[in-house]
């Protein structure tokens, strides 16, 4: 299946109280610590928040609300100003699906939406991690995620979204998915796309979204034994904007998560300026797959590091924030990589 990149105790529907360790309530201690008297102590902030796992600071969260009437993320909310450092502090200040619906609020807000910051959002995520997120949503503001989305969005890439927001990714069966069926799927989405006059995006977009990993491979394989292209190529070819990036997106982290990953924080950074904000979003959600991701930024980019490309992309306290949290590599067990995608 595709990956997960929420923690496990986020897809948890009993949730219990959990046994705090020591340092969960020392942190929620120096938040407090960091936030009261005069003047917020923001260097203090940033290395607390910065230095944890998201399952650490689902801990904090958590443990922080049942010490205080507010919440952690209006707290924070209260001591930073509405730019770079202050979007991205409140994205730690809160668990990472609640996280994720104020990244689509944002993508959604003022004239016209932000395709780029929606679709790595929505599109080339588990099924298990899509239902929380809708779930969230609903509970955070009320309404449909569907029906948020609705008019905000048009054309093959609405159509795309839709799809993916069906979580309706198959599991890998070896006697469902086998060569035979990889076969007729190749054909079949060649014949909605390069082998016909007009393309069929919706069965193009069935077979990409609702595909297992294992399972798309073997297509893809198929594919390019029969016609001379891959997949991705094919998907370059016949779809434009946004539906391409997207589709080509949802491959990507379904073939090669890390990679995907890593183009994608890298083309936060591309043209004049950097986008900030898409650049907080990429590495707040990914961070659990950050040490894959960092070595295949390396690979991919001329050996230069992720932190190397932060610090020539940004400045200041929001530079030292991004970084804090890519080096929390530092405690990844390699093992967690492989329960991402079980």
């Amino acid at each position: 299946m595709t990956i997960h990149t929420y923690p496990d105790i986020a897809r948890e529907e009993q949730l219990e109280t959990p046994d705090y360790p020591p340092e969960i309530d020392d942190a929620c201690a120096a938040i407090k610590d960091a936030c009261d008297g005069w003047g917020t102590d923001e260097d203090k902030l940033i290395k607390i928040l910065g230095s944890k796992t998201p399952y650490e600071r689902y801990l904090i969260n958590r443990r922080w609300g049942e010490l205080r009437s507010k919440t952690l993320r209006k707290r924070i909310g209260e001591e930073f100003r509405d730019n770079d450092l202050g979007k991205l502090i409140q994205f730690l200040a809160q668990p990472l699906e609640e996280a994720e619906c104020e990244m689509i609020r944002l993508a959604c807000r003022g004239a016209g939406t932000n395709e780029s910051l929606l679709y790595p959002i929505i599109c080339g995520r588990s099924n298990e991690d899509m239902q929380v997120l809708k779930k969230t949503y609903f509970e955070k503001y009320e309404k449909d995620i569907a029906i948020a989305l609705d008019g905000e969005l048009s054309g093959d890439f609405e159509k795309l979204i839709f799809y993916s927001l069906q979580a309706a990714e198959e599991e890998f069966n070896e006697e469902y998915h086998t060569e035979e069926k990889a076969d007729e799927d190749a054909d079949a989405f060649y014949e909605a796309g390069q082998g016909s006059w007009g393309t069929d995006e919706g069965k193009m977009f069935k077979i990409l979204v609702n595909s297992p990993p294992e399972y798309l491979e073997m297509v893809d394989a198929k594919y390019s034994e029969k016609y001379g292209y891959t997949l991705w190529k094919a998907m370059e070819k016949e779809l434009t904007g946004y539906a391409e990036k997207a589709a080509v997106f949802i491959f990507g982290m379904k073939i090669r998560p890390a990679e995907t990953v890593a183009k994608l924080i890298k083309s936060t950074c591309a043209g004049i300026g950097t986008d900030e904000l898409e650049l907080s979003c990429a590495v707040v959600r990914y961070q659990r797959l950050l040490p894959e991701v960092m070595q295949a930024h390396e690979e991919l980019f001329d050996g230069k590091t992720l932190e190397e490309r932060i610090e020539s992309e940004t400045r200041g306290k929001y530079e030292r924030l991004l970084l804090e949290i890519v080096r929390v590599r530092e405690n990844f067990d390699p093992s967690d990589f492989a329960s991402m995608i079980q």
